[in-house]
């Protein structure tokens, strides 16, 4: 006759499939912080987290909402967009003293090309060290969004490099 079970039961979070914690504690040996970006159907969001023992600390984040306060008028959830998103928070990482951060995708899939390496090519670009592999960016000319077209009298790759533009002058002012 048994007396207790002879199973486990997982963590809530492995169980209910949100978290993948082998591959959370390899990204955690690394160190580095973590830059978590997570698309969603209408926006992007990009954070720099933290690891501490008492539970993860945001250290800066941004939503592709917030690209409105730029000037951004066109949709928060294409390529230009994301790119954006991504360069705002590695921006203001940079402002709270990140150097070096290692990507995190959590459960979504690498697609070479994606949303999601957009994001990353935009915190690059703002200085952060990230090590990823060149290939697997979106082209020049889609992070722009010139496969993109649109009625309104300007067209997005104006407007993105504008938006580009004030947002490099936003934290090159505060340096």
């Amino acid at each position: 006759m048994a007396k207790r079970a002879n199973y486990v039961v997982p963590f809530r979070r492995k169980r209910e499939g949100k978290t993948d914690y082998k591959k959370r504690l390899n990204l955690l040996k690394s160190g580095a912080s973590r830059l978590v970006v997570r698309p969603s159907n209408k926006h992007m969001i990009v954070q720099l987290v933290d690891y501490k023992k008492d539970g993860d600390v945001i250290v800066s984040t941004a939503h592709s909402k917030e690209l409105k306060k730029f000037g951004w008028d066109f949709a928060t959830s294409n390529l230009p967009a994301a790119y954006l998103t991504g360069l705002l928070c590695g921006f203001r990482g940079q402002k709270k003293g990140v150097k070096k951060a290692i990507l995190n995708l959590g459960l979504f899939p690498s697609v070479k090309g994606s949303r999601s390496y957009a994001a990353l090519k935009g915190a690059i670009e703002s200085g952060l060290k990230i090590p990823v592999g060149e290939d697997v960016f979106p082209d020049e000319k889609r992070i722009s969004g010139e496969h993109i077209t649109h009625k309104d009298k300007e067209s997005i790759t104006e407007k993105f490099e504008k938006v580009k533009k004030k947002i490099v002058q936003t934290f090159k002012k505060g340096k």
